[in-house]
């Protein structure tokens, strides 16, 4: 039932800007060569000792997602080997929007047994992902889809895909219907007050910021907040999980990934996660951040960086002359709860890593977001329109929104502000489909932030973003933990070739 009623949800139709969509390209290069296969397919994997029946997106020779070249056709045939209809969603490009992979807007979901294709320019590059749009997400139905820059290609780094995860043996559907019917949701977060009526509060978070890697606030679930008296604290998770995956597999039983004495690696990390945030752990290896949503940032040293769900980093490590094994670990926020993998070289010695650590995971903040600058950030001129919204929702029903984003019209060749305010008890990655936006300002102070498509809104904070209208489309702008984007935080910017 759940499942039926969330892609009714996105049954949104084409009305709204008037296109056809269309599956093929009319690329010449296209047409000259072969596309490329990959295939939804379902799988058993060992998880703590038992089987589970998950989702895969692979190549016919089992390979997991896609690694592309910069400035070549993204051209994938995709075959739907299961018994569910399905769509994915190409998360981090640009594609026309008939492409997009959200069902229904415009595309019809794609059927058992049914293949269509997609031919579109693969971009500039980056370290991106793909998913199903679907509660099928939570199910593992996502994969890495790496376009790799020329330079990239050339360098003499070895590259580490990590594709986090969250799974649980209970169902999509009996996650959202648990937290849909309360449990320990039975009041808010806020003394009993809606969340979606506080715009009024101002700037409560303006002082929140703290270390870079995001622990200012602790660890504790239910602590108390800067400026919020004796209201209750932040809900940090809201489902317990079985487990905690990093390439499918717990640290339990981690990847072991050789590498050499002295080399130098780049990990391209993406929160594949659909309701956790983590902590990237370097350990004793020192890292420098050269890229956030595939988009190249100044780099900042340090052994410690946030990632919210949807969000992806490029994190480079040298490793020693004199090798030995190295965990990278992500630490599960408000949580000793733990995964990663093992960078190790030949002969060290690998320790066990247990998954509860004995550590709590920090809190995502704003403060590594402040830092990061673009590399070739957006040009200067002033917005055509700015839209102000607020993050809202309730706990005791579980329902999310976002209030002022209900007509977000914009023209085409317009630079377009958007200023984010969460007015709720609980953090929201916001995702803009089809584009990539600069951050321009974090809690009131202006920035030349990163470029991005997916920027986290802790409780109480505000962000300012800046994007270029040259993608026609009606867009999806939500939240990208995905139980709160099924119960309403979405939203759409609507806007024609006009």
């Amino acid at each position: 039932m759940y499942r039926r009623k969330f892609l009714k949800t996105l049954a949104l139709g084409t009305a709204a800007v008037g296109f056809a969509p269309s599956f093929l390209s009319t690329s010449a290069r296209a047409a000259e060569t072969p596309a490329k296969r990959l295939a939804v397919t379902s799988r058993v994997l060992d998880v703590n000792g038992k089987p589970a029946k998950v989702f895969g997106l692979v190549q016919p020779d089992g390979t997991p997602g896609l690694t592309l070249d910069a400035g070549a056709d993204f051209d994938v045939l995709l075959a739907n080997e299961t018994a569910e209809s399905t769509l994915i969603h190409w998360h981090g490009l640009t594609p026309p929007w008939a492409l997009d992979g959200v069902p229904d807007n415009p595309a019809a979901l794609l059927k058992a047994a049914e293949t269509r294709r997609y031919t579109f320019p693969a971009g500039s590059g980056g370290t991106h992902w793909m998913h199903a749009h679907t509660l099928q997400e939570q199910n593992l139905l996502a994969a890495p889809l790496i376009v790799r820059r020329p330079e990239e290609a050339a360098s003499d780094e070895q590259e580490v895909v990590i594709l986090l995860h969250d799974f649980s043996f209970r169902s999509p559907e009996e996650l959202l219907e648990e937290l849909k019917g309360g449990d320990d949701h039975g009041t808010d977060q806020m003394g009993g007050m809606p969340m979606g009526g506080m715009s009024g509060m101002g700037h409560m978070g303006h002082g929140m910021g703290g270390s870079m890697g995001g622990g200012s606030m602790g660890g504790q679930q239910g602590m108390a907040m800067p400026g919020m008296g004796g209201m209750a604290g932040m809900d940090l998770n809201d489902i317990e999980y079985d487990a905690y995956l990093a390439n499918d597999r717990t640290l339990d039983d981690p990847e072991i990934v050789q590498v050499e004495k002295d080399g130098r690696v780049r990990l391209r990390i993406i929160n594949g996660a659909t309701a956790t945030a983590f902590t990237i752990d370097t350990g004793e290896v020192l890292g420098r951040l050269v890229a956030v949503d595939g988009q190249p940032v100044q780099p900042i040293a340090g052994t410690r960086f946030p990632a919210s769900m949807g969000q992806r980093l490029d994190i480079v490590v040298e490793l020693p002359k004199e090798g030995g094994a190295f965990p990278v670990l992500a630490l599960r926020e408000g949580s000793t709860k733990r995964t990663g993998i093992v960078l190790a070289s030949a002969g060290a010695s690998i320790g066990k890593f247990a998954g509860d650590g004995e550590e709590t995971g920090p809190v995502l903040d704003l403060a590594l977001e402040q830092r990061l600058r673009a590399v070739t950030p957006l040009d200067k001129r002033p917005p055509a329109r700015s839209y102000r919204m607020v993050l809202g929702g309730d706990m005791a029903s579980y329902t999310w929104s976002i209030a002022g984003a209900e007509a977000l019209a914009v023209g085409t060749g317009e630079r377009i502000r958007f200023v984010v305010q969460n007015m709720s008890m609980m953090a929201h990655p916001m995702h803009l489909h089809g584009h990539h936006f600069q951050v321009t300002a974090v809690n009131g102070v202006t920035i030349a932030g990163a470029l991005r498509d997916t920027v986290l809104l802790p409780p109480m904070a505000e962000v300012a973003l800046e994007f270029d209208a040259e993608n026609p489309g009606r867009w999806p702008f939500h939240c990208h933990h995905l139980y709160h984007m099924a119960s309403g935080m979405m939203a759409f910017v609507a806007y024609d070739n006009a």
